[in-house]
């Protein structure tokens, strides 16, 4: 019981610098959107570079902030980054596709859920997953602890 009460605060204080770096390139993906739009992009070139440029200032910002990650840029950090990146935004997706398929559509509460889902597998994925301390190998990666898991 000691030991999680002395994590919690550590945890916290990550959580909360999670969530600044998310409003961070959230702000930097949304604007760099908006001038793909008023530059004549359109919607898919303007939304996957907001979305680009958003990912790859989180991943620098988590990396050495949130998650303090030692050492020079690893591939398989970014590799495991992108793959969290899929797994969460796919959960985010399967929410609103459940949603519309139970005709519910348009629903901003819907998007709600679906973001808080996100965000959670994402900050999971990122703190068990992605920047594991210790190495950059797929074993660390995998052999991560998970809440409730035995390694």
């Amino acid at each position: 019981m000691d030991r999680m009460r002395s994590a919690l605060p550590s945890d916290f204080s990550r959580m909360l610098r999670f969530g600044a770096v998310g409003l961070l390139n959230t702000a930097l993906g949304y604007t760099i959107i908006l001038t793909g739009l008023w530059l004549g992009l359109g919607d898919i070139v303007s939304n996957a570079a907001g979305y680009a440029a958003g990912l790859t200032l989180g991943f620098f910002l988590n990396r050495r902030w949130t998650f303090t990650a030692a050492g020079g840029f690893r591939p398989g950090t970014a590799v495991r980054y992108a793959i969290t990146f899929i797994v969460s935004y796919s959960a985010n997706l399967g929410i609103v596709i459940a949603a519309m398929s139970a005709g519910i559509i348009e629903n901003p509460f819907v998007h709600l859920v679906g973001n808080c889902l996100y965000t959670v597998i994402f900050y999971l994925g990122s703190s068990r997953f992605v920047f594991v301390s210790g190495s950059d190998d797929a074993v660390a990666a995998t052999n991560a602890k998970w809440p409730g898991v035995a390694t």
